[in-house]
């Protein structure tokens, strides 16, 4: 699976969600990926309603870097994000309270 279908993914699993899943979750969230399949998206969480972009988003609230890899296994629940973080494997900067609500993006 590419990094762009992973996202796209992920978009489905947002429009599924329930409003009030995402109704604690505001801003928006960076993901730097690098290595093969490298890429940059973000994730706008607002009223409930998430939506996935390709690109640079200015006003991220957190940044997430990691490989496409790791962000792929993460994605599909192969890696456990607090393992991802300790390990070295997810570096994240920016809003930490809202990156401890990040597997619910993910998820």
């Amino acid at each position: 699976m590419t990094t762009k279908e992973v996202f796209e993914e992920m978009q489905q699993r947002l429009n599924q969600k329930e409003k009030d899943q995402l109704s604690g979750t505001q801003g928006v969230y960076q993901f730097v990926l690098t290595g093969a399949d490298s890429a940059e998206y973000y994730v706008r969480v607002h009223d409930g309603s998430a939506r996935v972009e390709a690109g640079k988003a200015e006003d991220a609230g957190v940044t997430v870097t990691m490989t496409a890899d790791d962000f792929k296994d993460l994605a599909s629940g192969k890696l456990n994000p607090m393992t991802a973080f300790m390990s070295g494997k997810l570096s994240v900067t920016g809003d930490m309270s809202m990156a401890l609500k990040l597997q619910t993006l993910i998820a």
